[in-house]
Order: C-alpha cells, then sequence, then structure tokens
C-alpha cells in the first residue's frame, strides 16, 4: 500500500489551513467553559441543575462522533468539518443570545453534536496529512489548538473585566472566527481521497472488533489523559485556594499556566518526535505529567504547587496527539484509509469519556479522603500510559527528515 502524493504547495496550503480550524475550535470551546458561571446566571441554571447541562455537552459530542464514525465511509473528513466548524460558532453565539433555559439546552445540544464531529474530522485531517508528510506534525495542530484556548479565555477574561455582556462578547468574536473557518475550509487536504474506503477494501462489518482490539490500549490513553487534563480545568483554583491556601487572585493562575506550558510543549513536541521517537516522547510526558501530580499532591504551598501544575502542562500535552497520530497509523496500515478515519472517531469517543470521569473522580474523592490524595489517582492513571507505550511504535524508530529509517512507514 503505497502513500497518496499530492502537489507539495497543495500539503502546505492544506496544513496552515487545518491549524487555522483548531485555533478556531480552541477558542471557541474555551469562550464556552470559561463563562459558565454567566450563562448559569443569565439563564438561572441552578447548582444541582447545572452539572447536567455540563455533562450532556461530551456526552452528545461523543455521539456526534459516533455519527462522523458512520458519515466518513461516504462524505471525506474535509468536508465534514467545512460543514460542522461555522455550526458550532453560530452556536456559541447562540448560547449568549436566546432568551431561556429550554433554548440555551438547545443551543448547547448542538454545539455538542457539532464538536463531536468537528473534533474527530480535524483529527482524521490531522492524521492523514501527517502520513503524506512522512513526519511529525501534529502536536503542531495540537499546539494551534492551546493558542486558540488562551486567546479565547483571555477573551472571556476581558469581557468579565468590562461586563460584556456574552451576546456582546461572543458576537464579534464569531463574526471574525466562522468566515475564517471557511475561507480556511476551502484549502483543506482530504490526502486519501477516498470516502467509502472501508467498505471497498473490506474493513467495514466484520472486522469492527479486530480494529477495537487494536485500539484498546490507546484508547485507555486517551481516557486517563482526559482524567488528568480535567483534573487540572476543574479544580486546579480549588486545590491551590483551600488545600495550598493561596489567595483568590492567585488561584486563577495554575490553570493559566498549565495552558501555556501544553502550547509551548507542543509547539516543540514534534522535534522531539522527530529526534526520539514518538514512544520516547510518549514516555517522558506519562513520566513528567505524573511528576506533576505527584509534587501537587505533596506541595507544602502555592509557589511549589504551580511549579507541579507547570510540569503537568508539559507531559501530558504531547500525549494525546500522539495516540491519534498512532491509531490512525495503525489500522491504516493493516486496513486502509478508510477504516483509519472511522478509527480515529472512536478513539475520539474517549476523550470525552476521560472529561466526564475526571471531574466527578476527584471530585469525590476529595470529598471523602483528601484532595492532596486525590491527585494521587490520576497520576497512578497516567503512569499507565507507560504500560502501553509500545502502541505509539517501535522504540527505535526516528521521524523526519535525516532521521527515518530506510523505508520507514512510522510517522506517527
Amino acid at each position: 500500500m503505497t502513500v497518496p502524493r499530492v502537489p507539495g504547495a497543495q500539503l502546505r496550503y492544506g496544513r496552515v489551513a487545518l491549524a487555522l480550524s483548531f485555533f478556531v475550535q480552541g477558542a471557541v470551546f474555551a469562550l464556552l467553559v470559561t463563562r459558565i458561571p454567566a450563562i448559569q446566571d443569565r439563564y438561572g441554571i441552578s447548582d444541582a441543575l447545572l452539572p447536567a447541562f455540563l455533562a450532556a455537552v461530551p456526552v452528545l459530542a461523543g455521539a456526534g462522533s459516533l455519527v462522523t464514525e458512520q458519515l466518513v465511509k461516504r462524505v471525506r473528513p474535509g468536508r465534514v468539518l467545512r460543514a460542522v466548524q461555522p455550526v458550532v460558532c453560530l452556536a456559541l453565539v447562540v448560547v449568549g443570545s436566546v432568551g431561556s433555559m429550554t433554548q440555551v439546552a438547545v443551543a448547547l445540544a448542538v454545539f455538542g453534536l457539532s464538536v463531536g464531529a468537528l473534533d474527530a474530522s480535524m483529527n482524521m485531517l490531522g492524521v492523514s496529512l501527517q502520513r503524506a508528510y512522512g513526519r511529525s506534525i501534529m502536536l503542531g495542530f495540537h499546539a494551534a489548538y492551546s493558542l486558540g484556548g488562551i486567546v479565547g479565555a483571555s477573551l472571556a477574561w476581558a469581557g468579565a473585566y468590562w461586563e460584556l455582556s456574552l451576546g456582546l462578547l461572543y458576537g464579534p468574536v464569531v463574526a471574525l472566527l466562522a468566515p475564517a473557518a471557511l475561507v480556511a475550509g476551502r484549502w483543506f487536504v482530504d490526502v486519501d481521497g477516498r470516502a467509502a474506503e472501508g467498505c471497498e477494501d473490506g474493513t467495514a462489518g466484520a472486522d469492527a472488533p479486530l480494529v477495537m482490539r487494536l485500539l484498546l490500549p490507546l484508547c485507555l490513553v486517551m481516557a486517563f489523559a482526559y482524567i488528568g487534563d480535567s483534573t487540572v480545568s476543574n479544580w486546579s483554583a480549588k486545590y491551590l485556594q483551600d488545600v495550598l491556601g493561596s489567595s483568590e487572585q492567585l488561584a486563577t493562575v495554575p490553570y493559566n499556566v498549565y495552558m501555556v506550558t501544553t502550547l509551548l510543549g507542543r509547539a516543540v513536541g514534534d522535534l522531539g518526535v522527530r529526534r526520539f521517537g514518538a514512544v520516547a516522547v510518549v514516555r517522558a510526558g506519562a513520566v513528567a505529567a505524573a511528576g506533576g501530580f505527584a509534587v501537587v499532591a505533596a506541595a507544602p504551598g502555592a509557589g511549589s504547587g504551580m511549579a507541579g501544575f507547570t510540569l503537568l502542562g508539559l507531559g501530558l500535552c504531547v500525549i494525546v496527539p500522539q495516540t491519534f497520530a498512532a491509531a490512525g497509523r495503525q489500522v491504516f496500515e493493516k486496513h486502509g484509509p478508510g477504516a483509519a478515519d472511522r478509527a480515529v472517531a472512536r478513539l475520539n469517543i474517549f476523550n470525552y469519556v476521560g472529561f466526564l470521569i475526571g471531574s466527578p473522580l476527584v471530585g469525590a474523592l476529595g470529598e471523602a479522603w483528601s484532595y492532596r490524595g486525590a491527585m494521587l489517582v490520576p497520576m497512578a492513571l497516567v503512569l499507565v500510559t507507560l504500560v502501553y507505550s509500545r502502541s505509539f511504535g517501535a522504540p527505535e524508530a526516528r521521524y523526519g527528515d535525516g532521521h527515518e529509517r530506510p523505508r520507514t512507514a512510522d510517522v506517527g
């Protein structure tokens, strides 16, 4: 099976366009999640009802990813992404502009379903572009997502500082981002160029259990990584303030530091994969993330706690992009590009599984035991990545020009 060839200029345009799509998605998602308290106040959502609203979004996103798994049998991932990204942007505007709790529930449902399809199709395109490039570029796309998240969170902070309404905050931002996404969509590159490959090469139907068995270690790694990520996003501020005795203002810093270190780690991570291989980078990331949780759990004060969250960002940031890359590569080698796309969609579900489990798990353990002890659970789960590290490729494999072995096809 040969790797499809497309002109180099087209690949470069496709890479930039997809990076912009990742950036837009990071900004839009951050604008939603960082303004949850304002959404709750605007629509009178009670504290008892809020968890149901929050859980519904990742559940529906998982459903959207499942639908996309079936959809790409007939429609190319690039077309799916072009269709759903404007819907996600518009759903954000609706969330900030409607007049009742029922209407905002519908808007969040549309947002969740569309996000699932968007996340799946974005990563499908990223995996196929990486395969065409023949070297690691996947971390760069996720770095663009992290940058978008930082920009979105900063805009949300500015909106809160100037007391802007949700509609006034979301409207102008989406008016810029949605057209940018539409323009970028013209340059997406579906490298493999076949929509129903799985139906033609025998990878659908009977082979689905075999594909799932192949993916299972990576699905666990994905879920555990997002348990760690959701622990930081949901509990870092409370942990620093209630356990380590920081001020309310200082308690907002760890997640910002975590986002910045995630961006930095992903920005240089592809170079590490090309030089040392995916297995070594993922192992180093897992050890660093576990070390970060250990530092947080043992921290005597706020300063050392923030150091732990910094180390966490540098460690966790490499695992998710490389998990997508490894899944796409493994299934492509055995079953072809159509099956690889569907494998990415299926794997994508487990990021929502981890998100759903992580926050309530740490909260329950913190209340029943201690929040210091609760930090040891995601630490242990992240270390499971070491057990499955060989799923990311041969440890001796190298990536990128000048480092790849002759005839290597391993581009994860």
